[in-house]
């Protein structure tokens, strides 16, 4: 492909986006393809010859588009938003473009001194604490997702509290971590991946919220320390994926301090919500957080993937994962004067992400983020209000910011069929969990272009197909 010909193709391709995004509510939310569908209608073998990219655009068309699950759609409620904007769109292509290696400074100073200014702006947008600032110990850098923060927290947290053992010697299978029992599946694969074993885990009791019982974490750290445990890590959440739940980071951290363990939070979800002021309070007791996520490809209308992952104390994060071979050795680094930040995550290689993400807050501006932000929050209220209105149904977990936990009064093979019947119907997408053992809907608000007529006719459209209470 010849740079005439990929003009004209980007071109095509542009339009087609907008289009798609413009009209992604008229389509079915979820696919209507059977397993091995899609595989089947693709080719045994790779072509010998080069193929028009025209042959190939209509083949994703044709075959790959119809198992596509539409995201995008404002009628999409299920999991956690994964929204994207133009903006982020553009500066996806602009990364792709440039195909900027940026494992250090030297290797693209443009790469990794906008993603610095651009976390620091978060620091300050957050509400976060001054130590999370790159003018302090402390700072920030892009991961793709929570669960690589989840991990990189965990080795820091291992480092610190061997001395540097972990990373010289292995990971000492003394060593515990806790967190709670509603807190992220990312929690337990990073005790697995990191070698300190998901039997070295501690899953921590909720309370009636189902958020973590301080004491109930104080008690597992001092009775590991009694079995001659080294209790070091310890993961709180603001807004569970579940249901929203919001650990008390106060007491959390006050045991953590105590204790002398790390303190890691996840905001995955929910810390965009702190862009506006009156829940800046969700971010009030970070003050012995050795480190926090969030991803703003969760609700700030910035496409996948971008986690943003601050630290406290950026030397025992770098001082667990650097290893520097000739080949990357250079004088600014030498220096000390610049950030590498292939030492602040687990891959060398890294991509210019800060471009997205700077495109994002500057094309909306921040008042509009918040507008939109509330926005979804209203609709949640309002969902929230619906739901207890009618007889049939009852809140499942109070409602936090923009998810709705709920249920139909009858038993759990109920609730799941009326799950599998919106599902199957396609005009709407929810997905489940399970708190207190119960089979519970999550409606889930947050997509870019969703607004309080889809979620009034979503609300419509359950009532429709729920049965009357026995």
């Amino acid at each position: 492909m010849r740079s005439e010909e990929f003009r004209r193709s980007a071109a095509a391709v542009i339009d087609w986006i907008a289009e798609y995004l413009d009209h992604a509510e008229n389509y079915p939310v979820a696919p209507r393809v059977s397993p091995g569908e899609i595989r089947a209608q693709l080719p045994p073998s790779p072509p010998e010859a080069g193929e028009k990219f025209a042959e190939i655009f209509a083949d994703f068309e044709q075959v790959l588009f119809p198992g596509v699950m539409h995201w995008q759609s404002p009628n999409f409620f299920g999991y956690f938003p994964s929204n994207n904007s133009f903006p982020s769109i553009l500066g996806e292509l602009l990364s792709a473009g440039l195909g900027v290696q940026g494992m250090l400074w030297a290797t693209s100073p443009a790469c990794t001194e906008l993603e610095t200014h651009v976390l620091d702006w978060l620091v300050d947008l957050l509400g976060l604490p001054r130590r999370f600032h790159s003018s302090s110990a402390g700072g920030g850098v892009i991961q793709d997702s929570a669960s690589s923060s989840a991990v990189c927290a965990l080795i820091a947290a291992c480092h610190r509290a061997t001395g540097g053992r972990a990373a010289r010697e292995g990971m000492d299978r003394r060593l515990t971590a806790y967190a709670s029992s509603q807190a992220h599946s990312s929690i337990i694969k990073a005790a697995r991946l990191t070698g300190l074993g998901e039997e070295n885990l501690r899953l921590i009791d909720v309370d009636a919220d189902f958020a973590m019982r301080p004491d109930a974490l104080d008690a597992a750290i001092s009775a590991d320390r009694a079995a001659g445990k080294t209790p070091a890590f310890v993961a709180a959440t603001i807004g569970t994926t579940s249901s929203m739940a919001i650990d008390p980071l106060a007491e959390i951290g006050a045991v953590s301090r105590r204790q002398g363990v790390w303190l890691h939070v996840d905001a995955a979800m929910a810390g965009t919500a702190t862009l506006c002021p009156e829940y800046r309070h969700l971010n009030q007791h970070l003050d012995a957080a050795d480190s926090y996520c969030f991803n703003p490809h969760k609700w700030m209308f910035t496409n996948f993937d971008c986690d943003c992952f601050f630290v406290a104390d950026r030397s025992s994060l770098i001082d667990a994962m650097s290893v520097t071979p000739e080949y990357l050795r250079n004088r600014a680094s030498a220096g000390g004067e610049v950030f590498d930040y292939r030492d602040w995550q687990i891959p060398l290689g890294r991509r210019f992400r800060a471009l997205k993400l700077w495109f994002v807050l500057r094309s909306f501006g921040i008042e509009e983020l918040r507008r939109r932000i509330r926005s979804h929050i209203d609709c949640a209220r309002q969902f929230a209000e619906w739901v207890q209105a009618d007889s049939r149904f009852e809140l499942a977990a109070p409602p936090r910011l923009s998810l709705v936990c709920f249920r139909h009064r009858s038993d759990d093979a109920t609730n799941q069929r009326l799950l599998e019947m919106l599902q199957r119907d396609g005009r709407i997408f929810l997905s489940h969990t399970r708190l207190g053992d119960r089979f519970v809907l999550r409606m889930s608000i947050g997509q870019t272009r969703t607004t309080i007529e889809h979620v009034r006719a979503a609300w419509k459209l359950i009532q429709e197909f729920a049965p009357p209470v026995p």
